[in-house]
């Protein structure tokens, strides 16, 4: 896994991420051999090194929805989670206009923070749903509620 993150202090506050998935699908020739993955992944990485903190870049192994590759994530600053805001997930993230998109859009400030362009709706999933975990206790309703 990549992590490229502005100088913080350990705890502090995190800024709009990016969530690159490069797992089984997405970000290889084999699903998709007219992107140019690694550049893709670069491109991404420079402009969250050159952020002045706004912006951070990591990969993944494995999001999902991988019919639906290229995965990007885009990860809410602390400040706009704390605010309400949650991650937006794209797909089909496979020409420099789609990264382009994504990109300015979190370095404006990204969920929570800004308005999502129009030309992102046409990118936007649903996040994979995740599986139930059989260990896990399912939760009792209490007596009188």
């Amino acid at each position: 896994m990549t992590w490229i993150r502005p100088a913080l202090a350990a705890h502090g506050p995190r800024p709009c991420t990016l969530v690159v998935c490069r797992g089984c699908c997405c970000g290889t020739s084999r699903k998709n051999p007219g992107t140019d993955h690694a550049a893709q992944l670069a491109r991404l990485e420079e402009a969250a090194a050159g952020s002045e903190g706004r912006l951070a870049v990591r990969t993944v192994d494995c999001l999902g929805p991988c019919a639906q590759a290229n995965i990007i994530v885009v990860q809410p600053s602390t400040e706009a989670r704390r605010r309400g805001a949650r991650a937006t997930w794209f797909g089909w993230v496979l020409d420099d206009s789609a990264t382009d998109d994504i990109t300015a859009w979190a370095l404006s400030g990204g969920p929570g923070s800004t308005p999502l362009p129009p030309a992102l709706t046409l990118h936007q999933v649903d996040p994979p749903t995740p599986a139930p975990n059989p260990d896990r206790p399912k939760k009792q309703r209490r007596k009188g509620r």
